[in-house]
């Protein structure tokens, strides 16, 4: 099931960046509700919030270390909870996702962007982010209610 999930993940996150590379990366921002959730190209040479700008070879180097430990403790240890398992892939295909970018073009795609009016702007994101936060969030919940 975890293979299936990262393999999926890791899909998502790349068709939906080749999309919008191919539909986006012109300048051409598609509004999909005023004031509100914006799809607009950007890309993020450095990690969450921007941090990290034009580091990235240690980014992937750090990606790859932590994506090997989680894949070696599915293999190894086989949870047997589903939460946990399935947080760790989530959290395994968004690392995927983003290092794929940084590996090829030395910058991660970024095209989803929520916001109000022109006053407060989200930080811009990706499929792959949100696998991570959402895995995060589980990996959270399996610590503070099962703590297995």
């Amino acid at each position: 099931m975890e293979i299936i999930i990262i393999i999926l993940g890791v899909l998502i996150d790349r068709f939906t960046k080749i999309w919008a590379i191919g539909n986006l990366a012109n300048g051409a921002d598609k509004v999909i509700i005023k004031n509100f959730f914006t799809l607009s190209y950007l890309e993020n040479r450095g990690a969450a919030f921007g941090i990290f700008q034009h580091k990235t070879m240690l980014l992937s180097l750090i990606t790859i270390i932590i994506v090997s430990i989680l894949i070696f403790y599915l293999v190894k240890y086989k949870p047997k909870s589903f939460i946990l398992r399935v947080a760790l892939a989530l959290v395994i295909s968004g690392a995927i996702g983003n290092l794929i970018d940084r590996l090829y073009y030395k910058y991660v795609v970024d095209f989803i962007v929520f916001h109000y009016k022109d006053m407060y702007y989200f930080p811009t994101f990706n499929f792959a982010d949100i696998f991570v936060v959402i895995g995060t969030f589980l990996l959270a919940i399996f610590i503070i209610k099962d703590g297995e």
